[in-house]
């Protein structure tokens, strides 16, 4: 059974949203977004999640986009032309992109196959591990359509020869309540084992789509993990410290690339169990072990006790998800930097990242700089990376800007 109709009036527009005078300043720079406090006046029926026609105060045509009152961004625009149909035409050719982009940019093994906002799609990701799909839906206009963009992906992707096996949706994240939307966890269609295997760049992993963190891995370190795979492989038998490891990722790549030994360490009892079973998927748990521990506890105890190591990575958690929190956060990211600062040797290198949209690219190197001072060290960049390009940074919209990722050499004051 076909899930399109032509006849859905989801498709129909159904009122028009007129903004305030001064009003739409990110909308009108190529932003997504307009928030419940830019809005004059809407005129006709509509229900929560509908299209509807956005002007300006004057009149002037804004195009078309989901509309939420639920919600404080209560408008997501799908297009910024006035009379454009929104078809399955329409959704076809917005997937077909976003596809075509990654084949020319990534490794598609696995990787992310919708962003949201940066591929025109808002609310909706969608990421690719191997032969499985994961769903994360976040708005409330795009869930109605999600059905439908699945099964335009699940075609386009067979015309390239790939089978989806199974899709799973992990859209269980505490922000569809601002939507009004329930949180859900599940199959979207027949059930599948949701432990899949996956390599990238050499590495294998198993991926817990289901119980994982997001939508269970971290795609977008891709290309950052092997930035530090490639260092290790040049140093000679580095030994390395991985803080904040998750499922072990960076700690492999170093393992891989030759480290004499490697240590990672993370709070989560089901991460460092995970980690421990990719280490073996790999044949490296002679070289590369992990620990259940809190990081900021931990790395003081290694100080004292006189360890130092060649390669330092610090890849935590966002510290914050706000502007309330910033100042909070850029103690964390501090003390997090200067506690992993001081244990790398002289001459040896430091990862370090941040994933907070909120922590600017301008505020996380000052906070590095900061922490540098206060272990007295000096900083030799290596290089500056953000994330994947299959999580591409849409300029004028900054939400899709979140990752900030420096190699540094470290240095003592002499």
């Amino acid at each position: 059974m076909k899930l399109w109709n032509e006849n859905d009036r989801i498709f129909q527009i159904r009122a028009l949203v007129t903004l305030k005078k001064g009003e739409g300043r990110s909308l009108k720079a190529g932003g997504a977004w307009i928030y419940d406090n830019e809005i004059a006046s809407v005129t006709g029926d509509f229900e929560p999640g509908d299209l509807v026609r956005v002007e300006d105060f004057d009149g002037y045509p804004m195009g078309i986009g989901f509309i939420n009152p639920k919600s404080k961004i209560t408008l997501r625009m799908l297009t910024r032309r006035k009379d454009e149909a929104i078809s399955r035409d329409f959704l076809y050719k917005r997937v077909l992109s976003a596809w075509e982009y990654r084949k020319a940019v990534v490794d598609t093994s696995s990787c992310r196959l919708i962003f949201g906002e940066a591929d025109f799609l808002p609310g909706l990701v969608v990421d690719k591990f191997s032969d499985v799909l994961v769903v994360e839906s976040l708005a409330l206009g795009i869930d109605r359509l999600k059905p439908l963009i699945l099964e335009l992906l699940t075609e386009i992707l067979a015309a390239d020869g790939i089978k989806v096996r199974g899709i799973y949706e992990r859209s269980d994240a505490k922000v569809r309540l601002q939507e009004g939307m329930e949180r859900f966890k599940g199959f979207i269609g027949p059930e599948f084992d949701t432990t899949v295997e996956i390599v990238e760049n050499g590495v294998r992993y198993l991926v817990d789509v289901k119980d994982g963190q997001k939508t269970g891995f971290f795609l977008d370190q891709k290309y950052n993990r092997l930035a530090v795979q490639n260092l290790c492989r040049r140093l000679p038998a580095p030994k390395v410290l991985d803080c904040f490891t998750h499922t072990g990722s960076f700690a492999l790549n170093a393992g891989l690339a030759g480290a004499a030994s490697v240590l990672g360490v993370d709070a989560s009892d089901l991460a460092v169990e995970q980690a421990g079973k990719n280490a073996a998927l790999n044949g490296l748990s002679e070289r590369v072990r992990f620990q259940c521990a809190d990081v900021f506890d931990l790395l003081p105890r290694l100080t004292q006790e006189g360890e130092r190591y060649d390669v330092v990575i610090l890849d935590p958690p966002a510290f914050t998800k706000s502007r309330n929190s910033v100042s909070q956060a850029v103690k964390g990211y501090r003390e997090i930097n200067l506690r992993g600062l001081k244990l790398v040797k002289n001459g040896g290198y430091l990862a370090t990242c941040s994933c907070s949209h909120f922590m600017t690219p301008e505020l996380f190197a000052k906070t590095i700089r900061e922490a540098a001072g206060g272990a007295h060290k000096k900083l030799r960049q290596v290089e500056y990376r953000t994330q994947a390009a299959d999580h591409p940074i849409l300029w004028a919209a900054d939400e899709s800007y979140y990752l900030k990722f420096y190699l540094f050499q470290v240095v003592d004051l002499y």
